[in-house]
């Protein structure tokens, strides 16, 4: 594996290596373990109940996830719902207890749970089979954990590759001409036409690590495991867990009963640690290893066609420098154009306003960015930390108002603006608005839906509070020593006439220009997002955050060393509007994202569904204008840095 030299690739490295062992990287924040005795244990310090917690149902076919208790299963006489963080809320996880009660130690074989009957006559119980139904049609997933893990349904796939996946199906549809759907291939006897099977059994395995030689008091459980089953309980309160699937045909006319079950046996592994119990589930991941070569192959490429471009600017720059500080100025002034609009390249760009707007905005984003991931690859915000995540980018978000605010105020005071109200206002509330609006009216159709995902009146309330009462008083503080500090000033001075910019050859052109510059980004990022969309809408478990790490500082080098390389062709063809476009440069690789994200919708998602569609473009649209913002600012600054050297270093007249 080739890892490059220098601080930024050694950091990403140091987060690789923690991510390759999930057990070093993930507990580092110290969730703490917990022990379990037998039942008639003389130890106080282990449990005996194991308390199985649901969370809410999703599928790749539709976006919007559901609460358990929107389905009609079993459901928990004394449901507690443990305290859930924000991110937790705005992600729409909705756990709570389960009437799955088990003992440490304690076999249990075919216990009853509970009978669920429907009587098609009754208009309330129809509507519930048929939602039921419908779930299984959509081929929705129960997500259970047993402390703290994920319950996986563990199968083997192509080439004998075991997978284990943290959900498993509530039930399959064999279609109307005989062809069985999802899950309805692992039983032959899933055959009849236009029928639904219910997987109302489950086969659960515990494994522990008995603490032998560890220094601990009790067991430790390092994996917990199912086996969906369908059957057909004739008796429910004597329940046997053999014979016919429990079928229920797609045109119901008959009363349904169905009774649900479970079995639960104990294993000792004591070659799983418990602190890399999350191993079998993530190496068993696919394509996990296509991933791993695939992102170091484009990381060896990005890094040599960084290299590439630094080596001849590097090179080219040094040869005009030296010769425009040649004796014969006169000479050296004729053969290059970028020394000649030295009294133009820093005149200010029109619509400032919203050019240093957008550049506080986008710092904020970037130091939050740099912070999240930075504490992820660490092990900090891991998948063991549910919510933890997206509470650390919406409180960084929050608490970083004020270099956003200095950051508008100083670049717009550079501009030679004076309208500071209007500044500091837009630099608070427009691109926070616009998104905040966005996710509003995505939040209406998730309540209209009655989705899980909807976020509660009493949370959007708080995010309110979060912005306005948090976020804008800090942006006002930055923008007020934003203006108190000078103008940055520039190396050279403007003239009062504006030069007159020479016809421009095709590639010189500002739009061309534009869309060329976001090529090569995109291209160290776009395999990653693969997998961040898979995570996001295919519901599968992200964690190689160190990679991620690692491929953020290459993006922000390649960003900047993309729109360096653009500006001085531009400013070779005495084109000295650079402001603007240097920004756009770099930002136009929210769109291939974009363009990547329209792919993605249509060759790798089965959704269906107007509101799923919806709301898959509109929360893509919140991913897109954050990205914008984003890469924009780091080619902006890049560039700015650059210009302002080269003019600094050659003698003007």
């Amino acid at each position: 594996m080739v890892i490059p030299s220098g601080t930024p690739s050694f950091l990403g490295l140091l987060c690789a290596l923690l991510t390759l062992r999930p057990g070093s990287g993930f507990y580092l924040p110290g969730l703490a373990p917990v022990s379990f005795c037998p039942a008639g244990s003389s130890s106080s310090d282990c449990q005996v109940n194991i308390q199985l917690f649901v969370n809410r149902l999703d599928s790749i076919e539709s976006v919007l996830p559901y609460e358990y208790d929107f389905f009609d299963f079993c459901k928990d006489d004394q449901e507690k719902r443990p305290s859930e963080n924000l991110g937790q809320v705005l992600f729409g996880e909705r756990i709570e207890t389960s009437p799955y009660k088990f003992s440490f130690m304690k076999t249990e074989t075919c216990a009853k749970v509970c009978t669920k009957s429907y009587d098609v006559s009754k208009q309330e119980e129809r509507t519930k089979l048929e939602f039921l139904k419908k779930g299984m049609q959509l081929n929705y997933q129960h997500h259970w954990i047993v402390d703290n893990m994920p319950v996986t349904w563990c199968y083997t796939v192509e080439d004998n590759q075991k997978y284990c996946n943290p959900g498993f199906p509530i039930g399959c549809y064999v279609d109307g001409n005989g062809h069985p759907k999802d899950a309805c291939v692992i039983n032959v006897s899933f055959n009849e036409k236009n029928t639904f099977y219910v997987f109302n059994h489950v086969d659960i395995t515990i494994t522990y690590h008995s603490g032998e030689g560890e220094g601990w008091t009790g067991a430790r459980l390092v994996a917990a495991t199912l086996e969906p089953r369908s059957y057909k309980h004739e008796d429910e309160n004597k329940p046997v867990c053999e014979g016919e699937p429990m079928s229920i045909p797609g045109i119901t006319n008959s009363n349904v009963k169905i009774t649900y079950s479970y079995s639960v046996t104990f294993t000792k592994n004591n070659n799983i640690k418990w602190a890399s119990r999350w191993d079998y589930i993530l190496v068993s991941m696919p394509h996990t290893n296509i991933q791993w070569f695939s992102i170091m192959n484009s990381l060896v490429i990005v890094l040599f066609l960084s290299g590439m471009v630094a080596m001849i600017m590097l090179r080219t720059l040094h040869k005009d420098i030296a010769r425009y500080n040649q004796v014969d100025q006169e000479e050296a002034q004729e053969e290059s154009g970028w020394k000649q609009v030295h009294g133009d390249v820093f005149r200010p760009p029109r619509n400032g306003m919203v050019l240093s707007v957008f550049l506080g905005q986008g710092a904020q984003i970037f130091i939050m960015t740099f912070i999240t991931l930075f504490l992820a690859c660490l092990g900090f915000l891991s998948p063991a930390n549910r919510g933890a995540l997206m509470t650390c980018a919406v409180v960084l978000w929050v608490l970083l108002g004020t270099p956003a605010g200095y950051v508008s105020a100083r670049m717009y005071k550079t501009f030679g603006g004076e309208k500071w109200k209007t500044n500091v206002l837009l630099t608070a509330l427009l691109c926070p608005g616009i998104i905040f609006a966005d996710f509003f009216v995505m939040n209406l159709i998730l309540w209209v839906e009655g989705s899980s995902a909807a976020i509660p009146f009493g949370t959007l309330v708080a995010v309110l509070a979060l912005w306005f009462g948090i976020s804008v008083p800090l942006t006002f503080v930055g923008a007020y020593f934003g203006f108190k500090k000078q103008a940055i000033e520039h190396p050279v001075r403007t003239n009062q006439i504006p030069r007159q910019i020479p016809e421009q050859s095709f590639f010189t052109k500002p739009l061309p220009g534009i869309i060329m510059g976001g090529i090569l980004p995109f291209g160290c990022i776009f395999i990653q997002l693969f997998f961040i969309l898979n995570s996001i809408w295919s519901h599968q478990m992200y964690y190689m955050f160190g990679f991620l790490f690692l491929v953020f500082i290459i993006l922000v080098i390649t960003c900047s060393e993309a729109t360096v390389l653009l500006c001085y062709f531009h400013l070779c063809a005495e084109d000295y509007h650079w402001w603007w476009r240097s920004f756009l440069t770099s930002s136009f690789t929210a769109f291939y994202l974009l363009v990547y994200a329209v792919h993605y919708f249509f060759s790798k998602l089965q959704i269906i569904g107007a509101a799923s569609t919806i709301l898959y473009f509109g929360y893509t649209m919140i991913m897109v204008l954050i990205f914008f913002l984003f890469t924009g600012t780091i080619g902006f600054f890049a560039c700015f840095w650059f210009v302002s050297k080269i003019y600094s270093v050659v003698k003007v007249d």
